[in-house]
């Protein structure tokens, strides 16, 4: 069953702007709060923009 907690807490804030800057670059209109609106294309294309900074983040941590 998928949950949309925050694992660490004090991690939300961050989180939440992650998502917003994930947002802002592919040309997704995020507010603060409920996004209900959002078409299945736009919150998908947020979530695996989220997924490839992440992914970029680890391989530059394996470089060093």
């Amino acid at each position: 069953m998928s949950s949309n907690k925050t694992l660490v807490p004090e991690a939300k804030e961050a989180m939440n702007q992650f998502k917003m800057e994930a947002a802002s670059e592919v040309g997704v209109n995020l507010k603060q709060g409920y996004n209900g609106d959002l078409t299945s294309k736009q919150a998908g294309s947020v979530g695996g923009q989220m997924v490839k900074k992440m992914i970029q983040s680890y391989e530059n941590g394996l470089k060093q």
